[in-house]
């Protein structure tokens, strides 16, 4: 099983959280981590997950406001984020597989996820769901993570990888 992670990070959480994940990932096949600004615009050519990763700002995927915001608190300038990047997005091929995930600070009442809405985009493009949307923690906008999320990520990616592995044997079975 081939594995494509591609991230925005704002101050380098998400990207810790990403290549947590794909740790997780890599005992079932080769795994690629990207920055979002260097992801291919047909990125299921030759993988069979795709996985996206990104910061939830203002309740969803950043935005140019949001990551000039994030920029006034010291993150790296970004001039798209995964909202421009899956506009752009090439139709999938038939049976690729994707998830999506987010980093966020756990606040009660707060709604909204970018993992639910780049998941939601991902799907409109032809992907088949791998696995609902996951969270994962900061303590403040500029991190740390919150205690445990690393292995909560490896966990996660671990996840995925059995539940693709999982239907490719069934599908096998038929």
């Amino acid at each position: 099983m081939r594995s494509l992670v591609i991230v925005e990070s704002m101050f380098g959480n998400t990207r810790t959280v990403a290549d947590a994940v794909a740790e997780g990932l890599a005992p079932a096949g080769p795994v690629t981590v990207l920055d979002l600004a260097d992801a291919p615009p047909a990125p299921h050519v030759g993988v069979d997950l795709l996985v996206i990763g990104g910061p939830t700002h203002a309740f969803g995927l950043s935005r140019p406001n949001t990551r000039h915001a994030a920029e006034q608190q010291g993150a790296a300038h970004r001039a798209r984020g995964i909202r421009e990047w899956l506009a752009d997005l090439s139709p999938c091929l038939p049976g690729t597989a994707a998830a999506a995930f987010t980093t966020r600070i756990p606040k009660k009442f707060v709604t909204g996820s970018a993992a639910k809405a780049a998941a939601r985009q991902l799907e409109r493009h032809g992907y088949r769901r791998a696995a609902p949307p996951e969270d994962f923690f900061v303590l403040d906008t500029v991190g740390p993570l919150r205690d445990g999320e690393l292995d909560h990520a490896k966990a996660w990616g671990r996840r995925l990888a059995a539940s693709l592995q999982d239907r490719t044997r069934e599908g096998e079975a038929r």
